[in-house]
């Protein structure tokens, strides 16, 4: 982006659109970046289109494009022993791109009790779920067991298919009449 303060901008209007859910239209970019002129926020808006931060809708509304939701990958931390602090400036991932890989069958199932708190899944968590009715056993799994939902790690023995929590206080599943499988876990997120 040059040495404008394009980035910085861009910034502004994200905040922006997490409160309203909308990108300013022109006067109110003006406003929020103390532009003195419509044209300095259309030459923004221009800029933000041509790297593909932006886009514009058939009436002329200004709307975001598949860029204006990545997020800056600034480095690695190791879990383990620490290493010398430093950013990587200007990689970007999109989280979509990165978690979903087939919107059209990708939902989101928020988690309900503890049976998978030893695979890290607490109550609350949201899983980031692809529809299909195949999984591999040891796959995370969104179920329905009998009519009732679940999520639990799929497995097969010589008694066929059942589904097995992460937390032993919390007894294996068999089907008394069906199992059906929702989708499998493709990714996670919580609020910290």
């Amino acid at each position: 982006m040059g040495s404008n303060r394009d980035l910085e901008h861009l910034a502004i209007l994200q905040e922006y659109f997490a409160s309203h859910r909308v990108v300013p239209a022109y006067a109110a970019i003006c406003a929020l970046l103390g532009f003195g002129s419509k044209t300095a926020a259309a030459k923004l808006a221009r800029r933000l289109r041509q790297q593909g931060y932006l886009d514009q809708s058939p009436d002329g509304r200004l709307t975001p494009a598949a860029r204006f939701f990545e997020r800056p990958l600034v480095g690695r931390a190791p879990a383990g022993f620490a290493s010398p602090a430093s950013e990587l400036l200007g990689d970007a991932i999109s989280i979509d791109d990165f978690l979903v890989p087939h919107p059209a069958a990708t939902v989101l199932v928020q988690v309900r009790g503890d049976s998978m708190i030893g695979a890290g899944i607490h109550d609350g968590d949201f899983l980031v779920v692809e529809r299909r009715s195949t999984a591999a056993p040891g796959a995370i799994v969104v179920a329905v067991v009998d009519g009732e939902y679940t999520v639990k790690y799929l497995q097969r023995d010589a008694h066929g298919y059942y589904l097995q929590p992460a937390n032993p206080a919390f007894p294996n599943l068999r089907p008394q009449g069906s199992l059906e499988l929702y989708g499998v876990m493709v990714g996670m997120f919580r609020k910290a």
